[in-house]
Formats: C-alpha cells, structure tokens, sequence
C-alpha cells in the first residue's frame, strides 16, 4: 500500500475514536502525512521506539496491542507462558497506558502479568524479570530520545533485551496480524481474578536496592560528607536513586527541585539527554548554591548516567569514555586490594568505545571484550558465563553513558552506577583528589587519549534514504590519509570482514552482523561509521592517542574535518 492508501484505511477505520479521527484529520501537511505512513515502525532488537500518534509509523495503542500479541505467541512458541512477563514503564507520555494495554494483552493469552503500579528504572525492570524468574519483560520507554518519543523495549528470562533470534520471530508475527485487530478478550476484573494480572512494587524495590548496595567496593575509607547534586530530569531515577544513597550514609545529596518530579513534557529541558552538557543547566546553579563536589544525572529511563566534577571551583563534564575509564580503574583497583577480584575475570565494552582501559586491565589481568552496540550485546557475554563458568564478568560499559556492575542486572543500570560513582568521588575525595586529577593521572600514566562523538540528524523517508547511501558511498571514498597518517585497516561489520589496506588481506570477523565500519590509522587515530539503530542519525566516533591535550585534540579536529567533508558531499 501506498503511504496515501494506509492513511486512508486508518482514518476510516472503525477502530479510531472521534480524537484519534481527528488527530488524523488535522494532518495538512503532504510531508507529515507521508512521515506518519510511509513505513511501519519496524520491530527489531531494540523493540519499538518512534513518535507517538496515529499512524503506522507512531507509536499508538494499534501498534502496542499488535507487537504484545506477537510477543505472547512467541512466548508461548518457546514454551514459557507459564513463567509470565513482567513490565514497567518511564515517565513518559502514555507510558502507563501502553504498559497496562501490554499486560491485558499478556493476560489475554493466558500469560501472568506482573505490572508495576508505577513507574520504575530500566534496570529494576531488568532485575524483576530475573528475581521472579519470568520468561520475558517489556519497559514502555524511549530512553533519552525527545519528548515526543516512547518506546517499546523487549527483554527475554535471562534480563537483558532481545536480540534477533527472538525478535525476527516477533517481527514474523507482527507482519502477519491486522493492525486493528481485538487483542484484550478480558477486563481488569477477570485478569486479577484469574491470576493473570498481578500488581508489583514495593517487594521488588527492597529485594532491587539490597542487590544495588551490595555492589559497594569501600565503605570506611570514603568521605561520606561528600557533596552531591542529582537529576533525575523528571524521570523515573529519583526514588530509587535517593533511596540507595541515604541507605549507604551519603546525606548531603541535593536534588534539583524542578527536575524531580517525574513528568513526560520535560518542562526544563527540549532533549533529556544528560550526555549533552545542556542537561546540567539547574544541576550546575544548585552546585553552586550547596559547594558540590560531583554532579551526576540519570536519563528519563534511568539506565544511562552521566557525571560532572567541581575541579578548581571550576565545572568539568567527563564524557561516557572518561567516566567509564575512571569506573573501571576504580573496581579493579579496588577489588585486587582487597583480593576479590575474581579468577579469569573479564570486561566488555562496545566496538565503538575508547581503547583507553586496555593497558590498565593488561596490567592487572584483565581481558577485555569487544561487542556490537547496543547492552544486549555487553549483556551476553555474562548471559554465556552464566551457563559455561569459564570466566567471570566484573562490569560493561558503553561511551552513551552506559554502564553495568555486577551480574544481578543485565542492562544498563543508572542506579548502581549512581551509587559506584559517589562512592569513587568520596573515596578520591578523601584523598585530597577530584575525578579529574584521577583522570590526568591516567593519561600521563597510559597515554592522552581523546574522543569525539558527532550526530548527523536526518529525519523523514529522505533522510533514511541518504543515510543509507552515506553509509555504502562512504566505504569507497574514505579518506587513505589524515594528518600523514596511512589508513591500515578497515573492518566492515556488515560484511563481516576486514581489509589489511596494504597488503589487499582480507579476513573474516567474528562478530556479529550489523551496518557499522571502522578505520584505524597509523598513529593508533580510528574511527567508526554507524547509522542509530534508534534515531534517525549517522553517527561518527572518533578517537586519537596523542602525546599531549593539545596533540590529542588537533588530530580529533583533522578527523573531524576530514571526514564531514567526505560525507556531506553524498547527496
């Protein structure tokens, strides 16, 4: 069908209510009816994640009931109805409503929904589908996109999101089914009656927090008279955030009062994203006003987290590569001190994070993996350990501000990452250091190393189309030289691939497929290409090793330069 003929069938469907009729008719623009029409919001590993309103590239009730139903006869294909799902959701615009309308749905197939009565962070979520032993969950988020955005994000038993095996199974379905199709057969009433819909909260929060303390490293050598400002940026972070904080005797913790509240138009902010600085705006005003010695924000969903220290009276941001250096010295430092870092011990991080903690972990042992984007990547490797015992997963972190300690959480978790980070701040503190006089000792220990994220935003059916082409013209025009530095390899993930550019070799990788490329450079200057799996962006990663900040941040700006020239001159 043509976007024109969709629209068409969705605004004479019986299936609308006059509001939902109305909203469509109010659509003047050719632009936006084809943006609403012109695809499906497609069903992938990352689950759903589009703007809400009607059409079948929105996310609405139609959509939500169709992909619960597929979920639940994919569950039921493997065997698992009786394991139930659980399901929270953010603070986001209709987040209760889709969550709810997924649980009748659940329960409507004869699968228990453990609904939580309100909202609740990503990684509790994670956590609940583990201490119940449920077969899947779904969190109605869309992270850290624009308020006009929510999302669908699907996990299977073992905590951590889906990844294709189960979600082309879904998609399967989803393709299959009519889009106003009669998905909830029971009311409330029945669902409760039967045992099919059951109410979840506070018992999982205690068992969630005891978990979360006990990921604490050190406890009597710290300055628990620290300063802290948080935010949770009107998110779900705040009760669980405070909670474990006060439990582990941080008491000057300052939370911005306009940022509290949970509330889905993000009144204070246009993109709650704390990894843009803009995030700290209120954050910075109160550090001021209570002498803070950290700043730290979680995002809606509270599974991403991102820091800023006070160093001499003045406002530092450490980006997601820093903060996650900073973190992993700190674990590892601090377990091998105390001889509890474990046997074969291991450390994944994403394919397009900083090298940075690699000397560091060689020095103590430590093998470091490498994965595909995304945490369901990060989480399978302790998903494998789990059933092999070969080796054992100290923590995995991503540079989107992403990071996972412990194994009790399989997801990024801004909770516990909250609590680590604090418990760092106040351990250097009382050693008369800030995070960045940490972080200065690490580069004139291992080398400066530098990096740089860029986000090419291009919206619509054109903008996918030129993404698409970006990233296939890019492979054959790239740049061979950058500041007299030779490119020696380029490794192509999606053709799973990677050329020796000198000697023409090519070899297989071992890693699995997805549209992303890589070219690394003479001097130890690398960077990666990748479209967002959940925005409609190209984003560019670049990072350099350089003798100096001034060497590190000159090679940063040819690549830059270099590269965004090659780029914008696809069409």
């Amino acid at each position: 069908m043509t976007y024109n003929e969709l629209f068409e069938k969705w605004i004479n469907s019986p299936a609308l209510t006059a509001e939902e009729k109305a909203q469509l008719e109010s659509v003047v623009s050719e632009e936006e009816k084809e943006d609403r029409f012109y695809k499906e919001l497609e069903f992938g590993t990352a689950g759903l994640r589009g703007k809400v309103g009607m059409g079948t590239n929105r996310m609405n009730r139609f959509i939500i009931a169709r992909a619960s139903k597929a979920m639940a006869q994919t569950i039921i294909d493997n065997d698992l109805q009786h394991k139930g799902i659980a399901i929270a959701h953010d603070c986001r615009l209709f987040s209760k409503e889709f969550a709810k309308l997924s649980a009748m749905v659940m329960a409507s197939n004869g699968i228990k929904a453990y609904l939580f009565e309100d909202l609740r962070p990503t990684p509790e979520l994670s956590f609940a589908i583990r201490h119940l032993g449920t077969a899947s969950g779904i969190n109605i988020t869309a992270s850290h996109n624009p308020k006009e955005y929510n999302g669908y994000k699907v996990y299977w038993e073992e905590g951590s999101q889906i990844k294709s095996n189960i979600s082309d199974k879904v998609l399967e379905y989803i393709n299959s089914m009519d889009i106003f199709g009669e998905y909830v057969t029971l009311t409330e009433e029945e669902a409760i009656e039967k045992g099919l819909l059951v109410y979840i909260g506070e018992e999982i929060d205690e068992e969630f927090y005891k978990e979360v303390l006990a990921q604490s490293i050190n406890d009597e050598n710290i300055d628990k008279d620290i300063s802290v400002v948080y935010t949770p940026l009107n998110g779900a972070g705040y009760k669980a955030v405070t909670t474990v904080l006060e439990r582990r005797g941080f008491k000057n913790v300052h939370v911005v009062e306009e940022q509290k509240e949970a509330d889905g138009t993000f009144p204070t902010i246009e993109y709650p994203n704390p990894e843009d600085t803009a995030a700290f705006e209120y954050s910075e005003r109160l550090a001021e006003k209570v002498n803070a010695d950290i700043l730290i924000a979680t995002d809606p969903d509270c599974d991403r987290l991102a820091v800023e220290v006070i160093h001499n009276g003045k406002v530092v941001s450490l980006n997601g590569n820093q903060a996650g250096a900073v973190l992993v010295q700190y674990v590892v430092e601090s377990l091998s001190a105390q001889n509890k870092l474990p046997e074969n011990p291991v450390i994944v991080k994403s394919i397009v994070t900083s090298k940075m903690v690699e000397p560091l972990c060689r020095e103590y042992g430590i093998e470091v993996i490498d994965v595909l984007t995304g945490f369901k990547n990060i989480a399978a490797i302790p998903n494998e350990y789990d059933t092999t015992k070969e080796k054992n997963y100290v923590m995995g972190y991503e540079e989107s501000i992403g990071y996972n300690i412990g194994t009790f959480v399989r997801d990024k978790d801004g909770v516990t990452t909250a609590m680590m980070l604090v418990e760092l701040a106040a351990y250097y503190k009382k050693q008369g250091k800030t995070l960045v006089d940490v972080l200065e000792s690490f580069y004139e220990k291992y080398g400066y190393y530098l990096d740089k994220t860029i986000s090419l935003t291009l919206e619509g059916a054109a903008g996918a189309k030129r993404i698409a082409r970006m990233m296939a013209k890019y492979r054959e025009i790239f740049a061979r030289e950058i500041a007299g530095a030779e490119v020696l390899a380029v490794t192509d993930y999606l053709a799973e691939k990677e050329l020796d550019v000198k000697s023409g070799e090519v070899k297989s990788i071992d890693i699995e497929k997805t549209d992303a490329v890589k070219f690394s450079y003479s001097d130890e200057t690398w960077y990666t290409l990748r479209p967002s799996g959940t925005e409609p962006k190209v984003k560019l990663y670049i990072y350099v090793r350089g003798e100096d900040k001034a060497n590190a941040e000159e090679k940063i700006k040819l690549v830059e330069t270099t590269v965004l020239e090659l780029l914008n001159s696809i069409e």
